[in-house]
């Protein structure tokens, strides 16, 4: 693909390409902060929370099984792990939390469970040949609830996944439907982190887009996120789990921008929203930067910054996306303080991941 291909299928904004604009103070204080490159890796700080993963041996096996068409798979499955160790080096990345990608294709209980199987192989694999470089959030099976309490036992219980991802809606029934309730309860259970993502808007072709000319990750990606969110809101999840912990990709969809809009209108929704449901939730879940963002003080002001997490959304943002329009936004960030950056680039990953804590750099204690 072109660059020009790759900065459009990252989704490059023009928001965020707005706020970049060279070194900035806050940048060279960041830098300052997190100590010189010595060429040793001693730099690196960042968490990257939002890392897609399709691993190559499942895709293998996928191609035998017939899941799969290796040539017609999108440039954000084929993931490369010397491309990938590049652009975390050049973006200062010190961990990697990969959320494995393609698993709402298995035909039946039993392949689900082969592939899930092969999947986390080489997950745990990578964890182990890259100390510090890697963690990974187990798959959830909804498409196979059955396969489900099993896939959380191997990945969470078993084999130390930091926690788990799932998709905004499976067939139309959102995060926060009734039909969830034994999922959300066994991650509750565990004080377990789910990490949400989009896709496609229900009721059209997968990966057609709903308006001719408009690829659905620029806007229809957004709104899958902000529905599930606010779905989670009106069913007061958080509160019936009040353990479980939710990460919004991409700033929260339109979450933020619609905050006051759901406090006036809350109470069109069945059951009523109240204003003041509507504030805590919006700062109890946790929002990451993938995409790249459009600058945070509507993010900040809505949540905090102790809320938002570092993202990239790597492999399907390109390097060039991460290193020459993401994060030149996020340095450039007017609102955020040195203290707050640090938070977002490391440390309320930690927070919230404490397993990730193994990963800390000597330089940056």
């Amino acid at each position: 693909m072109s660059r020009r291909n790759l900065l459009v299928a990252g989704g490059a904004v023009a928001s965020a390409a707005a706020a970049t604009g060279g070194s900035s103070a806050l940048a060279r204080a960041d830098e300052a902060l997190r100590g010189p490159d010595r060429g040793d890796g001693a730099a690196r700080a960042r968490i990257d929370v939002h890392h897609h993963f399709t691993a190559p041996a499942w895709v293998d096996w996928a191609e035998r099984e017939g899941l799969v068409r290796r040539e017609e798979l999108p440039w954000w499955a084929r993931w490369d792990l010397d491309a990938t160790l590049a652009m975390m080096d050049k973006a200062g990345i010190a961990t990697a939390v990969l959320n494995p990608t393609m698993q709402d294709r298995y035909r039946s209980p039993a392949q689900a469970k082969e592939g899930l199987t092969i999947v986390l192989e080489a997950l745990t694999g990578l964890v182990a040949a890259y100390p510090g470089r890697f963690a990974f959030l187990g798959p959830a099976l909804m498409d196979h609830p059955d396969v489900t309490p099993w896939a959380l036992r191997r990945a969470l219980d078993e084999l130390g996944a930091v926690g788990v991802g799932v998709k905004a809606n499976y067939h139309g029934v959102y995060l926060g439907d009734p039909s969830y309730d034994r999922f959300l309860a066994e991650l509750d259970e565990r004080a377990a982190v789910l990490v949400t993502h989009p896709l496609d808007l229900p009721g059209g072709p997968p990966g057609v887009p709903t308006v001719p000319g408009i690829p659905n990750f620029m806007c229809d990606f957004l709104l899958d996120t902000t529905r599930a969110a606010v779905n989670l809101i009106r069913t007061r999840a958080l509160d019936r789990y009040p353990r479980l912990s939710i990460v919004l990709p991409h700033a929260g969809g339109f979450l933020p921008q619609i905050a006051t809009r759901m406090e006036a209108f809350g109470d069109f929704c069945t059951p009523p929203l109240d204003a003041a449901r509507v504030r805590d939730h919006l700062r109890r879940f946790y929002y990451d930067t993938a995409a790249p963002m459009a600058p945070s003080g509507t993010l900040v002001a809505t949540a905090g910054a102790e809320r938002i997490l570092f993202g990239t959304d790597w492999p399907a943002a390109s390097a060039d996306i991460v290193t020459d329009i993401a994060l030149p936004a996020l340095d450039a960030d007017p609102v955020l303080t040195r203290h707050q950056r640090r938070g977002i680039d490391r440390d309320n990953a930690l927070r919230l991941f404490p397993a990730l804590d193994r990963t800390r750099d000597p330089s940056t204690k």
